[in-house]
């Protein structure tokens, strides 16, 4: 039974590890390492246990394995894995924040290909994990770099940012619109994508390789990327208001992760701007975060989650009824 439950998990499972790790990074600045820490646990072992879910269907199970990869919840494996290692790397654990660089990296091209070879001509939110998952590289590599003096990594942050903000782009010029109505929980990585944008955008306007006209464009950016967040925040928010969706499933956690990351991304930018008011927005938003990440575990128990199930099945793009 054990050994069933584990294996069944969809890859959609990976939000959980985005969502807390995101939690995490977001609580350690506001003086609660003890609570970031503890979450820092629960999406490495998290991880752990879908990484070796992973490699056992690559190799025992190829056709299960190539199914799940070519839907957009695969690039969680990704997007996971880069949320975890700035994690890490904030912690103190480089080396280990490395290898997730490194891996992710390796990664990235070919669960990234096999997602955009089977997009169709309107895409759930989940399809985002485009952009996360590329901006996600961009922010572990700058993370690193800030931490370890190793400015070199700024570059490589600059073009996975300079790559995740052309996916995004391409994203939304084919988001199916009527998942802000019907969504049941993915939906928020709309969100999600323009937030670890402006995380990265702010995380690269504190290195100190630009000057002038460049740094003013990348506090432009900056700015502008949280401000399209809030702005699809509020609209998903009020969307959840006027359309309340009580039923769950996994990609609720989906959900979690841009609240989380929204906060972090607002209160970066506040330092990287100079915008002192955007410090105190962010540490409420971490606040609401905090509170919809207890509730999701709270609620999600109660239903099973099973892959056969269609309110548990991640959306992709050849969901066309969706």
């Amino acid at each position: 039974m054990a050994q069933r439950w584990w294996r069944d998990l969809p890859p959609a499972a990976g939000w959980f590890v985005m969502a807390t790790a995101t939690l995490s990074i977001g609580l350690r600045p506001i003086g609660l390492e003890p609570l970031s820490a503890i979450g820092l646990v629960l999406a490495g072992g998290a991880w752990l246990l879908l990484a070796a879910d992973f490699a056992l269907r690559l190799l025992s199970d190829r056709q299960r394995w190539r199914g799940a990869a070519d839907s957009p919840p695969a690039l969680t494996a990704v997007a996971a894995t880069t949320v975890l290692g700035a994690g890490l790397a904030l912690a103190g654990w480089p080396v280990a924040a490395g290898a997730a660089l490194l891996l992710a990296i390796a990664v990235w091209p070919l669960l990234l290909t096999f997602v955009i070879r089977h997009g169709g001509a309107r895409i759930p939110g989940a399809a985002f994990l485009v952009c996360v998952c590329t901006q996600g590289i961009a922010v572990l590599a700058l993370t690193l770099a800030s931490a370890e003096r190793a400015r070199w990594l700024d570059w490589v942050g600059l073009v996975f940012w300079c790559g995740g903000v052309g996916l995004a782009a391409a994203a939304f010029a084919r988001f199916d619109l009527r998942q802000v109505w019907t969504g049941r929980g993915d939906q928020w990585v709309a969100a999600g994508a323009l937030a670890i944008s402006a995380l990265a955008a702010a995380e690269l306007l504190g290195a100190d390789h630009w000057t002038g006209g460049a740094q003013q464009a990348l506090r432009v950016f900056t700015l502008a990327l949280v401000a399209l967040d809030l702005i699809g925040y509020v609209l998903l928010l009020l969307a959840e208001i006027v359309r309340p969706r009580p039923d769950h499933d996994i990609r609720r956690w989906a959900t979690v992760f841009p609240l989380g990351m929204t906060a972090v991304a607002v209160r970066a930018a506040a330092v990287a701007t100079g915008v002192p008011g955007l410090s105190a927005l962010g540490t409420i938003l971490l606040l609401i975060a905090g509170a919809a990440w207890l509730y999701t575990c709270g609620a999600l128990p109660g239903e099973r989650i099973r892959p056969n199930r269609p309110s548990s099945l991640p959306s992709g793009p050849r969901r066309r009824n969706l």
